[in-house]
């Protein structure tokens, strides 16, 4: 395929995914958070590989802009890797939320392209942590792609990016993952300060 085909090819393919992306399951996120923030509750982000990189990014968004607490345990690399290495990649985020006393009053926030599989053990760490915040009464968010994996089958509000081109799928949500949570965090009914290019006139 030639170079001007690619690009045409997967621009359309991102106007496609935005005409299909479920509207009310971004507004019930909306919802979701706002209620955490009322409650005085945190958002804890969760995500491996990319993904942790938009953790990284959105926890400043929504702390900054938003005004929500917010966490990722991948900012984090000591205690990561000696979570890792004590107590092993499955229950390392679990026990991370375990560590942060996540409760009802928080929201467990997940971006992954799969979702969480323990069948094919993918992603077995946002599993176990998943099942951690059920537990404990913790709301559960994401922004996944495929069929959604654990997150989709279990979350109290999720999108999932749809799958236009099965070679692009990674690419597409993770850039997905971005475009869901800044239309989040700036929604009215969230966005508690002003960004800086925003009001400089």
């Amino acid at each position: 395929m030639a170079t001007s085909e690619y690009t045409t090819s997967y621009l359309d393919e991102a106007v496609q995914i935005i005409q299909r992306l479920d509207r009310a399951q971004i507004d019930a996120m909306v919802r979701i958070i706002v209620g955490v923030r009322t409650a005085g509750g945190r958002l804890f982000f969760l995500g491996v590989g990319g993904s942790a990189g938009n953790c990284s990014h959105a926890v400043n968004d929504f702390r900054k802009i938003a005004g929500v607490e917010s966490y990722a345990p991948t900012d984090n690399v000591s205690e990561l890797t000696a979570r890792i290495n004590d107590d092993g990649w499955d229950t390392v985020f679990a026990n991370w939320l375990m560590g942060s006393r996540a409760g009802p009053k928080d929201a467990v926030f997940v971006f992954s392209v799969g979702g969480g599989n323990l069948e094919k053990n993918v992603s077995p760490n946002l599993v176990r942590a998943l099942e951690m915040a059920k537990k404990v009464g913790a709301k559960i968010i994401g922004v996944v792609g495929r069929d959604g994996g654990y997150t989709a089958k279990v979350a109290d509000a999720c999108v999932v990016v749809p799958v236009i081109n099965p070679g692009t799928i990674t690419p597409h949500t993770e850039a997905f993952h971005a475009v869901v949570w800044h239309l989040i965090v700036t929604h009215p009914e969230l966005k508690a300060n002003e960004m800086k290019w925003e009001s400089t006139r």
